[in-house]
Parts: C-alpha cells; structure tokens; sequence
C-alpha cells in the first residue's frame, strides 16, 4: 500500500485532464525514483456502463489498498434518470465514507497571471491565498434518516438530516487549527448556529479545541455572511473551515474569485495516511472529448498528492512552478483565456507544462 497509487478516470472530460496529469505523474516519477506503482479503475458513470454499479467492490478493494487515489470527475446527463443510489457521485461518497476520507483541502489561491480572469476587480482578488478545509464524511450529505415518502397527509416530502458528532467535529477542528498553524495562524471557523443546534454544537467544541492552539486567532461566522464577505473582501480568510454542506458551497464560490474553477486541485485526507486527490470542478459533459478541457487543476492535484501523502513537498514546487511557468508564457484553455493569451488544448497545455517540468528539473 504504501507507494500504490489508484487512478480512477472517471467520466466526461475525467479521462482527457487525466491523461495529462499521469505524464507529469510518471515523469516525475521516473525522474525522482518515486517508486510510486500505479493501478486504474473504474468509478461513476463509466463504472455504471461496465458493471451497473457506481462503485464496483473491485474498485473499492483497490481503493484501500492504496496510499493515494487520484480522481477526474463523475457524473454526466445520461445517468440523471437513475435511482439515486445508483447515481455516478455515488461512487464518490462511497469512497469517501469507506476510507473515511473526512478531510477535505480546497486551496483558492489566484495565480497573479490570472487577475484578469477573475469576474471581481484585480485590487480585490490579487494576492488571494485561502485554504478552505471542509468535513466531507458527516453532515447533511450522510445523515440518517433520509428519503422520499407519503406524508400523513398523503403528499410527498422529502427529507435529510443535518448531523454530526462531537468526535467528528473534533477531529475536523485539529485539522483545520493544525492548518492555520503552519500559515498565517487565523482561522474562521463558518457555521448556522443561529438557527441549526448542531452547529451550535461545533461552534462550543471549535472553541473548545482552540485552548490546544493558543497561537491560533479563531473566529466564526454565519454561512450567508460567509458568502457575502467571500465576494465583497476575499483576502481577509485565510483557512476557513466549515461542515460539509456549506465547504461545498464556499469552495465552489471561492474558486471563481481565482478566474476559473479548472485552476483548482483538492484533497481527502484521512487519518491513516491514505489521500484522494481531484480536480474541484466536474464532468462537464458539455466539452468532453473535444480536446477543451483544463487540465491544470488535475495537474496540480498531483502536487498536493506528492506533498501530502509521499512528503515530496519539493517535487510538489517543481510541478506548480511549471505550471505558473506556463501560464507566463500566455498560455490557457478556453475557461482562462483572456485577449492577448494564446488558446491551447487539453493536450498542448499538457504538453506546455512537461516541457517546463523538463526545463526546472534539468537546471
């Protein structure tokens, strides 16, 4: 287990951004005599087409045998019809919850080549560096009871259930504060607690772990105020942890301030070592096949996978120094392009960025 690495394609666009990241994968590898092993599977959709399930056991089995699981994307129109159960994010979840993945780091950091691409005003977002750390194994997304039913009245309602344990948030709170330890030591901490009692629970248990972290500034503020102030003044965050649902919601509106969601990597963590790694966008069944696709979240998810679960921080440099070298020459995919760049492919960026791997690591 410990240099096996899974690859999972997934769906749409999933297979394209990840032929580009397992070059710099393998390069890097060879290069560096990682001695990482790699192995592939399927999940989602293209899991569905194979075997009529999300999730096949054989790739869940794979799944824990490895140190780290990199992911494209799951989902896509033809697989909307389905029993929910049956769905292609299935397959995600279920991943998630059996390696108990309950960790999940969504960096926002704005690339400075990228200021124009953002739909706020550079003086807003210039220098944005956040570390959103979201609990991605609890919450409303798993909470039991759920469903739909025929109500005493005969009406159909649906329902989820919103909960979380004091270990849960426990845990999720020392990720978070151990986080802003080792960057600018301020932590906001976003719940609903003036309406939703388990987050008034882990607003108590946050302010109970910060005792551990004297050195640590701990803050909190309601999800709706959270938004606001994500738009209206950005670079005053810097780690933000929440719940599930609303990390959800923030890192995905946290992603546009840095011109595009295809910029963005994430990570999994749980407390065994082992990783899943992924792009923060989707499928994006609109573009698959077409060669349009950016790769470069996919790309720099790789770099947190070598930093966080091989502790290969300074391979994990050379990969996002590439890619900002890349991006200083001007070149970008349809999602960043901006007048004066040059529009690439999926494949000519990846191309692009093994070419600058290539020139850092001959220096």
């Amino acid at each position: 287990m410990s240099n096996n690495v899974l690859i999972l394609p997934g769906d749409g666009i999933g297979p394209e951004i990840m032929a580009q990241a397992t070059r710099v994968l393998n390069h890097v590898n060879e290069h560096f005599s990682l001695g990482l092993n790699f192995d592939e599977a399927l999940v989602g959709g293209a899991a569905i087409d194979a075997t009529g399930h999300p999730l096949p056991d054989e790739t869940l089995e794979k799944a824990k045998n490895a140190k780290a699981i990199l992911l494209g994307a799951v989902g896509g129109p033809q697989w909307d019809t389905l029993d929910m159960a049956l769905r292609p994010e299935k397959g995600l979840l279920g991943i998630r919850k059996n390696l108990s993945l309950f960790a999940n780091l969504r960096p926002a950091m704005l690339y400075p080549q990228l200021a124009d691409a953002s739909t706020l005003k550079p003086e807003v977002v210039s220098g944005l560096d956040i570390m959103i750390v979201r609990e991605l194994t609890g919450g409303i997304y798993f909470g039991q009871p759920r469903g739909v039913e025929i109500n005493s009245e005969g009406v159909r309602e649906g329902f989820n259930t919103y909960r979380y344990s004091e270990p849960e948030i426990r845990r999720i709170a020392h990720v978070a504060f151990d986080m802003a330890q080792k960057r600018d030591k301020k932590l906001c901490s976003v719940d609903k607690a003036n309406v939703l009692e388990v987050t008034v629970l882990w607003r108590e248990i946050f302010e109970d772990v910060a005792k551990d972290y004297p050195d640590v500034e701990l803050s909190h503020m309601y999800v709706d105020n959270a938004a606001m102030q994500l738009v209206r003044a950005p670079k005053q965050f810097d780690v933000v942890v929440t719940g599930n649902m609303f990390g959800d919601i923030l890192s995905d509106a946290a992603a546009m301030l840095t011109g595009s969601i295809g910029m963005l990597p994430s990570a999994s963590l749980n407390d065994k070592g082992q990783g899943m790694y992924e792009p923060c966008h989707g499928s994006a069944p609109d573009i698959a096949g077409e060669n349009k696709a950016n790769p470069l979240a996919t790309i720099l998810s790789v770099a947190m996978m070598l930093r966080y679960n091989f502790n290969q921080s300074a391979v994990a440099e050379n990969i996002e120094q590439a890619v900002s070298d890349v991006l200083d020459q001007g070149l970008r995919t349809g999602d960043i392009f901006s007048e004066g760049s040059t529009q690439v492919t999926t494949t000519e960026m990846g191309d692009a960025v093994l070419k600058a791997l290539t020139a850092i690591l001959e220096k």
